[in-house]
Order: structure tokens, then C-alpha cells, then sequence
């Protein structure tokens, strides 16, 4: 490798915790185009025979759910990337015929706590961070006896890291493009408490293979939850783009702006920043922190290009700026100009979904709420921890008030207290729990048929397949929601055929109407 090209950055990794990390991450390879063949790779064996699974049994010990079958639902075609503990795979649902990628983690690879918890907290984060439109769909997630099986949306247009190397470097304005997608990525993640810490062009791929097509983001394998301030010590990552701290063993979430700079500097140079003949190497190089603006083609880039980049790439991560300032940057933003637009919060939007809805659909998501699994709620259980400070099952509006800022968002006491009654459905003055998870879950989760008809028969107590206005009456005032105009406002928007009750179409109806950030073709056909 004695030539420095963006090349080299593919193909140096360093460990992470004992085994090294292949191509691909901890899971099954980063997709590629259908029609692209794989390099080859060390350690990797197809995970799966192509003989149908007989049907299960048991508890997997990965998920800790009861196993399935994938391939039930799913057709297997060819491969599309491979990686230490399994490969991806093209699919194709059998009665829909969307086309996914398979994402099939061998379980016998999963030899330690560790593995297995890494490939859980995989799981858990996707679904956290579902809806948001660079960051690839997870659409389900199966495990049977041999491994564990991420269904995702297909990104048909390769990865970024070709695409640099088929373009050796972009222009400004497509870098700046590409910089604004990384760095909102990195900013939904941070402020949905999710530290990726591994960020690299290999883990970003586009939907299509138009020019105009969104990146993605992709392989939460060594991704975690984090508080603010929270300190981690493992050395994980890629040698290319690790920060130097996290070398020292002593860092936080501003690691992943650093791999960010990375990035935008090989985005208009073609090269990397740190490089060398060796893994020890780099990191003298990352440690050393000199950084060349000289050769070509740095002399005809902009004096802000450069200044970002040196502001992404500080030494010091309290000096580094964040995504929101990176954001801000006039480098970065659209045509220069600075948009009237907040940066989004994804969790005060939800919020403020929530706040608008009507109290008969608000009850409707308490009770999808109390029934989602723990993988699908993990990341919002972690939100409310980090912010209920004082253990005690609640979070009061001094609470919210210390907490939403660390998010990332500036608001006024008045807003902060509109969301504290939005989200307060019983009105007893504090968020609990079960109401913090109903005012700020993705409702994608709200499509799911067993969701909804769970929620109808919890207002229709009779079993007639009607809510009548004495059930809705009866389990509204369970909330403190019971009054009379209340109930005849739901019941005039809800009843469109106006027979007086609320039958299960007129529910779903409500239930799905006005869903901003609903996921298409998550509708059951």
C-alpha cells in the first residue's frame, strides 16, 4: 500500500474489544449494488444452507423471543456483501414482492456476552432511530437457529466510498451536499442519544443510483446509547477515521464528528488525512494531528471548506463543533443562506404530533405502548432515564425542563410546559413512563394490524366491534378526558358514517390519519 490514495482508507481496521473488525462491521457486510461481486473477505462463510427451515421452537438467545423462520416470509436471492459474522443478502418478500436486503448474523459466531449484546443493541437501535430518511429502514428482525436476520430497505445505489473513488474527489457544493446529509445523521443520532463510533464512507449508502439519491446510514453494529458527558474506553472503529481520544481510551459522542471530518476531507481531496504504511502507523499519524491543507487539490478549495474541516478535525473534542454548528456553517448550508427552519429535535416533533391529536387516539397509543417489545422501546426507556435524574419513575417539569436542552434544543418555559401537558395524559402534574414512550414512539409503529385491533377491543369492553360513546366516555375518564364536549368532538371527527358509535374501520382511520412521519409501504397489502 505505498501509494495514498482513498483506496487504502477500505482496507486498514483495528480491533474491536478482541477480534479485528473485517469489512462490514461487527454484521453482515454493507450492501451493495445487486449487481456488484463482493471482494472476498477473511473469516466470512455463508451463514445459511438454501434448504427451508422446518418450523420452530424456542426462545432465541440473541432476540430472547420466540424464533422464526425468515424464510417463511422472505425469498433468499444472491449475495450482495459479506463480513466477519455473516452476509447480506438481496430478498424479496413472497406476497408483497418488495424487494430487501437480509442482513444474517451467525449466531454460532456470537461466542461471547459481548456478541450477542452488540447484535441485540443493533437491533434495538434501528428501531430507535426508524423513520428518519438517511438512515437505512429496518423492517424486521427474525432469529431461528442459526442466525439472526435484519430485513432492511434496499440501497440499490452502492456505497459512498465507491462513488468517491469512481469520482477521485467532489466538487464543493456536492461535498457540502454530502457533509449536510453525514452531519444531520450524526445530529439525529446524538440527539436521540445513539453515539454511531463508526463512521466511515463504507457505512453509507445510497437509495438509488441517481445523482440526486439520499445517503444513508447503516451498520449500528458498534453503535451505543449514551448520556451527555458519558466517558467510554473501548478502542473501536476504523483506523482511517478513529479520533485520537478515543486512541487514549477516554472519550464521548464528539468522536463521531471527528470521523465525520474525516470524511468531508477525503470527500474534496480523494485522499485521507492520516495515513501510513501500517495500522501503528495511522494512529501516530491521527496522534500526531498534523494535517496536510498544502498538496493539490487544497490551494483551490475555499478558506471555509478548510476552516470546517479544521473545526471538525481539533485535537481537543471539547474545541470540536457540534452537528448542530456544523450545520449552521455557511459552508454547509443550502445555497449559504441561513434557514428560518429549527433544526429538527426528532423526539419534540413527535411531541408536538402528539400534542395536536385527539384524546381518544392518545389513550389508542397508550395502550400500543404498554404492548410494544423491548427492543422496539429500548432507546426511548434510555431517553426517559438519562432525564428522569432522580430515579423516580417520573419526569417533572424541572426534569424536562434540564433535559430537552441536552438534546440539542433551544425552548421557551412555555414551550417546554405545553409539552409537559401533552405528554401528562392522566394530568397528575409529571410524565411516567408509559406516557413519555406514548408521546414520542415513530408511529410506524401504529400500522402494525395487532397493534391497532389490541387498541380497539380496549375501548370496545362489550365485544360488539363498536366503541359506543358510554366505553369511550368510560375510558376516557379512566385519564381524567371524560367530559362531555370532549366526547362529542371525537365522535363527530372519528364517526364518518354517523351512526352514533365508532366502528373498526372509522378507528384505523383515526389512527392513521396525519402520521408525518409514517414510513411508506409499511401497510399491510
Amino acid at each position: 500500500m505505498g501509494n495514498r490514495n482513498a483506496v487504502a482508507a477500505k482496507d486498514d481496521h483495528f480491533p474491536t474489544r478482541t477480534e479485528p473488525a473485517p469489512e462490514g462491521g461487527r454484521g453482515g457486510g454493507a450492501q451493495r449494488t445487486p449487481t456488484q461481486t463482493p471482494p472476498p473477505t477473511h473469516n466470512a462463510t455463508n451463514v445459511r444452507s438454501s434448504k427451508p427451515t422446518p418450523s420452530l421452537s424456542g426462545i432465541g438467545r440473541v432476540l430472547g423471543r420466540p424464533m422464526e423462520d425468515v424464510r417463511s416470509t422472505y425469498i433468499f436471492d444472491r449475495e450482495l456483501g459479506r463480513g466477519q459474522f455473516g452476509v447480506t443478502y438481496l430478498c424479496t418478500h413472497k406476497e408483497t414482492k418488495q424487494v430487501f436486503a437480509c442482513k444474517s448474523i451467525a449466531t454460532r459466531k456470537l461466542v461471547n456476552r459481548d456478541d450477542v449484546e452488540d447484535v441485540r443493541r443493533e437491533v434495538q437501535i434501528m428501531h430507535h432511530l426508524t423513520g428518519h430518511r438517511n438512515i437505512v429502514e429496518l423492517k424486521g428482525a427474525y432469529e431461528d437457529r442459526h442466525s439472526v436476520n435484519l430485513v432492511m430497505e434496499l440501497c440499490a445505489g452502492g456505497e459512498l466510498f465507491d462513488r468517491i473513488i469512481a469520482k477521485g474527489h467532489y466538487s464543493e457544493r456536492a461535498a457540502a451536499s454530502l457533509c449536510r446529509e453525514i452531519v444531520t445523521i450524526v445530529h439525529n443520532c446524538h440527539s436521540m442519544g445513539v453515539f454511531h463510533r463508526d463512521l466511515k464512507p463504507e457505512n453509507f449508502l445510497f437509495l438509488h443510483s441517481g445523482e440526486d439519491s439520499p445517503l444513508k446510514a447503516t451498520d449500528f453494529g458498534l453503535s451505543v446509547f449514551f448520556k451527555p458527558g458519558e466517558v467510554f474506553r473501548d478502542l473501536v472503529g476504523s483506523a482511517y477515521y478513529v479520533a485520537p481520544e478515543v486512541l487514549r481510551r477516554h472519550y464521548g459522542a464528539e468522536a463521531d464528528i471527528w470521523s465525520a471530518g474525516v470524511i468531508l476531507y477525503i470527500l474534496l481531496s480523494g485522499v485521507p488525512p492520516f495515513w501510513a504504511e501500517n495500522e501503528q502507523g495511522i494512529f501516530d499519524a491521527v496522534l500526531r494531528g498534523h494535517i496536510d491543507f498544502v498538496s493539490d487539490p487544497w490551494p483551490s478549495i475555499s478558506s471555509a471548506a478548510k476552516e470546517l474541516v479544521k473545526k471538525m478535525l481539533r485535537p481537543d473534542p471539547k474545541e470540536r463543533l457540534s452537528a448542530v454548528e456544523i450545520l449552521n456553517h455557511p459552508w454547509v448550508r443550502e445555497d449559504g443562506e441561513a434557514s428560518d427552519k429549527p433544526i429538527d429535535i426528532t423526539v419534540l416533533t413527535r411531541m408536538k404530533h402528539f400534542r395536536a391529536m385527539n384524546k381518544l387516539k392518545k389513550v389508542a397509543l397508550r395502550v400500543i405502548a404498554e404492548n410494544l417489545s423491548e427492543e422496539e422501546i429500548m432507546g426511548l426507556k434510555e431517553m426517559f432515564k438519562s432525564m428522569d435524574t432522580d430515579n423516580s419513575g417520573t419526569i417533572t417539569f424541572e426534569e424536562l425542563k434540564a433535559g430537552l436542552p441536552k438534546l440539542g434544543s433551544k425552548l421557551s418555559e412555555t414551550e417546554v410546559r405545553q409539552f409537559m401537558e401533552a405528554a401528562d395524559v392522566d394530568g397528575n402534574g409529571t410524565i411516567d413512563y408509559i406516557e413519555f414512550i406514548t408521546a414520542t414512539m415513530h408511529m410506524n409503529r401504529v400500522e402494525k394490524e395487532e397493534h391497532l385491533y389490541k387498541a380497539f377491543e380496549y375501548f370496545d369492553k362489550d365485544k360488539s366491534g363498536y366503541i359506543t360513546m358510554e366505553e369511550l366516555e368510560q375510558a376516557l375518564k379512566h385519564y381524567n378526558m371524560g367530559d362531555e364536549k370532549t366526547i362529542k368532538e371525537i365522535i363527530a371527527e372519528v364517526d364518518t358514517d354517523r351512526d352514533g358509535r365508532i366502528n373498526y374501520e372509522e378507528f384505523v382511520a383515526m389512527m392513521r390519519k396525519g402520521n408525518p412521519e409514517m414510513v411508506p409501504n409499511t401497510r399491510r397489502k
